[in-house]
């Protein structure tokens, strides 16, 4: 996920801006940051009130992001189907509140498999491509967004949430402020032609500082458990930002949707996200654990 704009069209294969009036790195800066602003505000809302929707709000971005993959898998001959990932997607994220893990694991892999059973009865060619995608996108998009529901299901979910969240966006932020003035070193020319050293250097700084304060402030954690948390935040969502922009590059799209202004698609935002979930859940329960 990024909080500004992405690279000007001239500089990158096809697939990387969308409308609007654009900004210096080719987003409609003014209109990415309210959409941001909009979305995080709506999120902290149903965490501080009831945290039941807040799981709702993640399955609605899980559908929107299944859909965005599967029409975009399709433009490449590959059949990973809407309707049924759909549905099993919601109920990852439904099993992962009510269960915990254990749900998730579960409802994980019978989506997998009920999808590939919906694929092997309709087609006769391209079977193993076509279930080989089902798997990845289940554990890329449901299985890992359901490991933001698994930190918001314990009494002091919210704040779980919010450390999480804040430790990434600080990560994108430091990436792209840092980027955008001293930006020189390219890390992944190929893949992500503005991505550089010095910005991945800002995403570290950034992210450490705000897991430090939040981890020390919310969960009186030590402050190694902060740097640690930071960097490992940091190293996830660049990792996810890079697999998302190779991953447009095989599909060949801009972006992989076209739903908020000055971001792109679902999947343009979770990028960074869905990485650095998996992470933030594993070191927060060694760190602080519920309860």
């Amino acid at each position: 996920m990024r909080i500004g704009p992405r690279t000007p069209a001239a500089s990158v294969a096809p697939g990387k801006e969308s409308g609007g009036a654009p900004g210096r790195a080719g987003r409609n800066l003014p209109a990415a940051v309210a959409v941001g602003l909009g979305l995080g505000g709506v999120a902290l809302v149903t965490l501080y009130t009831a945290r039941v929707l807040f799981v709702g709000l993640v399955a609605v971005a899980v559908v929107l992001g299944l859909y965005e993959l599967s029409v975009a898998l399709r433009s490449k001959g590959i059949v990973a189907p809407f309707l049924p990932l759909a549905a099993g997607g919601v109920a990852v994220q439904v099993l992962a509140w009510t269960l915990g893990a254990s749900g998730l694991l579960t409802g994980g892999i019978a989506t997998m498999a009920g999808t590939s059973l919906v694929v092997l009865t309709v087609r006769r060619h391209g079977v193993g491509r076509d279930v080989a995608a089902i798997v990845a996108v289940t554990a890329y998009v449901p299985m890992l967004a359901g490991c933001v529901v698994l930190l918001a299901r314990p009494d002091d979910g919210a704040r779980r949430v919010l450390t999480y969240a804040a430790t990434t966006v600080c990560s994108d932020v430091g990436a792209y402020a840092v980027g955008v003035l001293f930006g020189k070193h390219l890390m992944a020319p190929r893949i992500s032609p503005k991505k550089t050293w010095e910005g991945f250097a800002g995403s570290l700084a950034a992210s450490t500082l705000a897991a430090v304060l939040l981890l020390t402030g919310l969960f009186h954690t030590s402050v190694w458990q902060g740097v640690v948390f930071g960097l490992a935040v940091a190293v996830a969502a660049t990792l996810g930002d890079l697999g998302e922009s190779w991953l447009k590059r095989r599909l060949s799209v801009k972006d992989m949707g076209t739903l908020l202004p000055g971001h792109g698609g679902v999947m343009d935002r979770a990028d960074s996200l869905l990485p650095a979930a998996l992470v933030s859940l594993t070191l927060l329960l060694l760190f602080a654990p519920p309860g």
